[in-house]
């Protein structure tokens, strides 16, 4: 054997070892670092930039906003920790996820106070469900977002709709009183939207990722009515919800129902779930005092 190849072979005696031990100590930090726990949600409430959202700033920290959600999505088993965050977003009204992070902007919730019923409607939405259940809704819709990436969950269909799905079957899991309110409430931030029979809107505006803001309602008060059709029966009577459509709401939610429990519930811890929904979650009613008036 020649010194050049004895060499080789001495190098590769020393390297191979070397090389192994890495990769293999690489391969498990990096399980580690993937271990699924509960409890991986993390909260944040940033102080605004603008002054004028300090009200809302300030209402959601004394409220505890961010902890009552901490604490509903503390079942998931998830992989590293996600943050729900609130901040001002340059005059932006919105709600997104960007791994790791759920961001909704203090002017989206801004726009929804401002428009919140001053006293309770005939539906029985006070002011209370309607804050509540449009602020769960979005955290949600992005939660909702978040999970199918995390978990890889494959979407036959559009993104926001599923999403839109996975926040209305959430809210329908914390037995009939709180999930009627959270209903009424999350349904409410589309009343402006279904006040007349007839709607006109540009071309343009069924080219947007979401739903029409009415099918938006359609269907979720479609699914909270197939989930408990004597719960929410006034949402036919009524007529809020066409009798045509009300026909294959049972199935449109055990549809969903279905996905849920093949594609999510495995990412779920179930001991922590039953607890998460034995409690009360929506704080009780209270004279509503809305933050001072915002721009």
């Amino acid at each position: 054997m020649s010194q050049t190849a004895l060499g080789r072979l001495t190098l590769s005696a020393v390297w191979l070892p070397c090389a192994v031990s890495f990769s293999l100590g690489f391969m498990q930090s990096t399980a580690a670092a993937l271990e699924v726990h509960t409890n991986r949600i993390r909260i944040e409430y940033l102080a605004p930039n603008d002054a004028a959202y300090n009200p809302i700033y300030e209402r959601l920290k004394d409220r505890h906003a961010l902890e009552r959600l901490q604490g509903i999505f503390s079942p998931l088993l998830l992989p590293f920790d996600l943050t729900l965050r609130t901040q001002d977003c340059g005059g932006v009204a919105n709600g997104r996820y960007n791994r790791p992070v759920i961001t909704v902007c203090y002017e989206y919730v801004n726009d929804f106070l401002k428009a919140l019923p001053q006293e309770t409607t005939p539906e029985d939405i006070t002011p209370m469900d309607a804050a509540v259940g449009q602020f769960f809704y979005v955290f949600a819709h992005e939660m909702g977002h978040a999970v199918f990436d995390v978990f890889r969950v494959p979407i036959f269909g559009r993104a926001e709709d599923a999403a839109d799905q996975f926040a209305t079957y959430i809210m329908l899991q914390f037995g009939k009183d709180q999930a009627r309110r959270l209903i009424g409430g999350a349904a409410y931030a589309y009343h402006v939207y279904v006040q007349n029979s007839r709607v006109t809107a540009p071309l343009a505006a069924f080219s947007d990722v979401h739903g029409a803001p009415a099918q938006r309602f359609f269907n979720l008060i479609c699914l909270a009515y197939g989930a408990n059709p004597t719960v929410f029966a006034d949402v036919v009577d009524k007529g809020y919800l066409p009798k045509e459509r009300a026909r294959d709401c049972r199935g449109e939610y055990e549809q969903t129902a279905y996905a849920f429990e093949d594609l999510i519930e495995p990412h779920v811890d179930q001991t922590l779930k039953k607890q998460v929904l034995d409690q009360t979650w929506i704080p009780p009613e209270a004279p509503w005092r809305p933050p001072q008036t915002v721009k």
